[in-house]
């Protein structure tokens, strides 16, 4: 009889998730072409948004859940959106590059290395609290969200956007099937060669990244959350439908060949063309299907007076 399979604990994910994000630290933001120009602030600003349903206000104080490199949090203070911004995450690899960017564009941060059911920070001290792509990687959602409740001060907001849905993580899948197999004609095309090695080469940065996922969400469970810890005025949008499937089918070619021999041309052309499917996306798609089709979910609710 086989042995049952072993279901990752918590401390177990909450390592791995360490562990990963120490190691993508140096490079996660060229990795992802994140911007903290005009560019970046334009998206972030776009995605809170979107979360809210209309214009962000000025907030006074912000907390970020799970800020990484600050991509969010950084862009939002440069944005002005953002006065007092306050940056948490587990991993300190990422919030010593956090702090390291922030000095250059000398913007002023707090930053705690903390668990979001830990939050080193007294009742009622935030009028937001912000993640990005943050909540699928915590293990326990019901601690964490009773403790975004417990910081935010009365009428507080809180927002969360790039969270995986549970049915357009499916759909991500038809892209990548279909680059594996065009993969040889496009090297070809590049006259890139193929990855040497392939899985032998793998870095164990590339390894864990498999395993820091905890949770997809459907609409329903993540508005489940937010009401379970008593949040009101719950809202979740979607965000990212042809401009997620394009991503990820350019994300799969490029895996297979060595990085070093994909044309420039061919990076510029993934990445503009992300940003004008983004654009589509929002002018066309976002408006008029339902949240769980696309690749992100987005969630906001408030604190109740």
């Amino acid at each position: 009889m086989p042995a049952p399979l072993e279901v990752p604990n918590a401390d177990h994910i909450r390592a791995v998730n360490v562990r990963y994000h120490d190691l993508a630290a140096a490079r996660y933001d060229s990795k992802w072409g994140i911007s903290y120009e005009r560019l970046g602030q334009t998206q972030v600003a776009g995605k809170l948004r979107k979360a809210l349903g209309g214009e962000p206000g000025r907030y006074a104080s912000a907390l970020e859940i799970g800020a990484g490199t600050g991509y969010f949090g950084l862009n939002l203070a440069r944005a002005g959106i953002v006065e007092r911004l306050t940056s948490t995450d587990i991993s300190p690899g990422m919030l010593d590059v956090l702090a390291t960017t922030a000095r250059e564009l000398r913007v002023d941060v707090e930053t705690a290395r903390c668990e979001a059911t830990q939050l080193p920070f007294a009742d009622d001290s935030f009028d937001l609290v912000v993640g990005h792509a943050v909540l699928h990687h915590l293990p326990d959602l019901e601690r964490a969200f009773h403790e975004f409740r417990r910081v935010l001060r009365p009428e507080g907001t809180i927002a969360f956007c790039g969270e995986p849905s549970h049915y357009g993580d499916r759909l991500a899948e038809l892209p990548k099937r279909g680059a594996h197999a065009l993969a040889p004609l496009w090297r070809a095309a590049m006259r890139a060669g193929t990855r040497r090695n392939g899985a032998a080469a793998r870095s164990e940065e590339d390894r864990l990244e498999a395993h820091v996922d905890v949770h997809a969400f459907t609409p329903s469970e993540l508005a489940g959350h937010a009401r379970a810890a008593g949040f009101e005025r719950v809202r979740v949008s979607g965000e990212e439908l042809a401009a997620s499937l394009f991503g990820w089918a350019n994300r799969a070619l490029e895996a297979t060949a060595e990085p070093d021999e994909v044309p420039w041309a061919w990076r510029q052309y993934a990445y503009r063309g992300y940003l004008m499917l983004q654009a589509v996306d929002r002018a066309l798609l976002e408006p008029r299907l339902p949240p769980a089709l696309f690749y992100n979910l987005l969630l906001s609710a408030r604190r109740p007076g």
